[in-house]
């Protein structure tokens, strides 16, 4: 059990609450922790691909690993914490049933058997970590991302194409025009709405854009929460929007104008980017601009070319730390 106690979150910093999931949703908490004690990772659950995958379509459940990323992210720096980051992180080798599963995967599923609760189970998950915040689903049910996609018919490339699935969806060839989840009455998860009401600071990206940073924005109810929030609502852009296929070839300006295409009431206040990274930097601040948001600019690679295309934390500290 964490010293703090296995279910209080409680703390003297800013409460801020990131939304995503994957690499991006991580990335961002392990800056958060270096900016505020109070912390809630609202984590999307449609991934359907890998261990995830399999353990959701097995028992049922929702796919455990971009909520493992984000408990493995919030652990802290001692030797605690780095030696449990890596145990939960840890894939099974060989051939056998185990094989590709995490190990924080399983875990997480034993605590969801064990405790009859997908939060409660997520807590105690967080307790033996001592995670340094609180993880949560976006919703309570396992979602589906449904994309129309324009481009996949080389006769008739205006033909729309239906495609299923997170993995499908973000590793399609095709452009995105539509997008939508299953089941559209999906249940929010209701800890959730609870934390962005009480939230002083929102964080969305950086992320794959369409199954990552807008699966939130999807569900109705979650949307609705954001939207009405008092709280700051800041957006972080990728360092290489190319590197993503579901917007490769679209511009830095263009992912605001999608993003508020999806959810046209959101309020954008801030939005975060790496100078040396935007393709054009008077395209994004006029979208800015038209959208009322602060464009602040940072250094928020890894210096030296080291890690390409991945935000270093303590950079994005520094860059949402100046705007809190």
């Amino acid at each position: 059990m964490s010293k703090r106690g296995a279910l209080e979150f409680k703390g003297a910093g800013p409460r801020v609450v990131a939304l995503g999931g994957g690499h991006g949703l991580a990335v961002t908490l392990r800056a958060l922790r270096r900016v505020t004690d109070q912390i809630t990772a609202v984590v999307g659950v449609a991934d359907d691909g890998g261990s995830s995958g399999r353990l959701r379509e097995e028992f049922g459940v929702l796919p455990p690993g971009d909520l493992r990323m984000a408990l493995a992210a919030l652990c802290g720096d001692d030797t605690w914490g780095r030696t449990w980051s890596q145990v939960v992180q840890h894939r099974f080798g060989g051939e056998g049933d185990l094989s590709g599963h995490s190990i924080g995967n399983l875990l997480i599923c034993a605590l969801w058997e064990q405790t009859n609760d997908l939060v409660i189970g997520l807590d105690w998950v967080g307790a033996l970590l001592e995670a340094q915040g609180r993880v949560l689903p976006c919703s309570t049910a396992p979602l589906q991302i449904i994309a129309d996609v324009q481009g996949l018919d080389p006769i008739n490339p205006r033909h729309t194409a239906i495609v299923r699935g997170q993995v499908a969806v973000a590793t399609t060839p095709g452009t995105i025009v539509g997008i939508r989840i299953e089941p559209a009455d999906a249940p929010v998860c209701a800890e959730a709405i609870e934390a962005v009401a009480r939230a002083d600071v929102i964080v969305m990206g950086p992320g794959s854009w369409y199954t990552s940073v807008m699966p939130n924005l999807l569900l109705p109810d979650l949307a609705r929460a954001i939207t009405e929030s008092a709280a700051k609502r800041i957006l972080v852009l990728n360092l290489d929007p190319n590197s993503d296929t579901e917007m490769s070839g679209l511009s830095v300006a263009r992912h605001l104008v999608v993003l508020a295409d999806l959810v046209p009431a959101l309020p954008i206040d801030v939005v975060i980017a790496d100078p040396g990274h935007v393709d054009d930097l008077g395209a994004l601040a006029r979208s800015c601009e038209h959208f009322g948001a602060e464009l602040v600019l940072n250094a928020l690679a890894y210096p030296r070319g080291t890690r390409l295309g991945e935000h270093d934390p303590d950079r994005l500290a520094v860059a949402i730390g100046s705007v809190l």
